[in-house]
């Protein structure tokens, strides 16, 4: 790692914005945008239907469209947005188009990073902009508030240097999901740090009205578990093994348990795996800090293990299949 030198008096900020379909969302999103007084805006879509590129371009926004030969992923929109952007900015700002800028966010990531020469990454608050609609939306709300101070990794939305990310060859296209952290982990193994500031950054809208939606996106949560997981398996900080343990107790060896006991010793001992996953439900939320939210947080936290294992088992089919690293379809 090279410590970055001092910022001119105003860096050149360049913003990347990223969706398919998003709709209002996205127009919130460059809207969001206005004002910020970065040096370009790129919005890369991902073969939208809804004329989201159209959209973006009325709104100002420079346009890059992805090639339909390839398979979509989060991170190619991202290389694909970062490449975009003129050579000379020193920081690019990644953003979800389900996401709203904060109005004052870019100043104080900029001054974060300012101050604090070894870090690459900084990232803030998320919050959900309608939190009430839905128990999903609410989940999704707890699921941003992540602590204060050094992190190990970032989300969809930060701010980061761009010659690190340059150096760091960007993000890894294949990868379906877990792309900023997998990025992270690069650049805390070469010395790089990654910090989390108490400062509003973008109010997300999951839109997640119902209970399929919560489940498929655990689904590919677990899937990105599996493969973020292989792609950084060498690193010093290696991505989401606990997370793969635990889906693997939960929802794999304690049911089979159950049910082999319930086969050779009493069909009773079948309610067993229940019985344990209920307890561990009451000892979640007995620890959880969010009120009301504390037993219905706890509930779905044990209940997504299982489309969790779904999906990690979805990838290990696919990786046997095909003999090599895989995207998700």
């Amino acid at each position: 790692m090279e410590v970055s030198p001092a910022f001119p008096t105003a860096p050149r900020i360049g913003i990347v914005a990223i969706g398919r379909n998003e709709g209002e969302r996205l127009v919130r999103c460059l809207h969001s945008l206005e004002g910020s007084g970065a040096a370009a805006v790129v919005y890369v879509d991902s073969a939208s239907t809804d004329g989201s590129p159209a959209r973006a371009r009325e709104l100002g926004a420079q346009v890059v469209d992805l090639d339909m030969a390839l398979p979509f992923t989060a991170a190619r929109a991202r290389n694909a947005g970062f490449a975009a952007l003129p050579a000379d900015c020193d920081l690019v700002q990644f953003i979800d188009g389900d996401c709203e800028l904060a109005p004052e966010w870019l100043a104080a990531a900029t001054a974060f990073l300012a101050a604090h020469p070894d870090v690459a990454v900084v990232c803030g608050r998320r919050r959900e902009r309608a939190p009430e609609a839905s128990v999903y939306n609410r989940l999704c709300d707890l699921e941003w508030d992540t602590p204060i101070g050094e992190a190990g990794a970032c989300g969809g939305d930060s701010l980061m240097r761009a010659e690190v990310v340059r150096a760091a060859g960007g993000f890894r296209d294949d990868l379906t999901a877990g792309e900023e952290p997998e990025l992270c982990a690069r650049l805390r193994a070469d010395g790089w740090r990654v910090w989390r500031i108490d400062a509003a950054m973008t109010l997300h809208d999951a839109a997640m009205l119902r209970f399929g939606q919560w489940w498929w996106r655990a689904v590919r949560g677990g899937f990105g578990y599996a493969q973020a997981g292989e792609a950084t398996r060498a690193l010093p900080h290696p991505l989401y093994r606990a997370e793969r343990r635990r889906a693997l107790l939960w929802a794999g060896a304690l049911p089979l348990a159950g049910a082999v006991l319930a086969l050779l010793v009493h069909p009773a001992l079948l309610l067993l795996p229940l019985l344990l996953l209920a307890l561990q439900v009451a000892r979640v939320a007995r620890r959880d800090r969010h009120g009301a939210m504390a037993w219905p947080n706890a509930f779905y936290t044990m209940l997504a293990k299982f489309p969790e294992l779904q999906g990690m088992l979805r990838y290990a089919r696919r990786r046997r299949a095909a003999g090599s690293a895989i995207t998700y379809k």
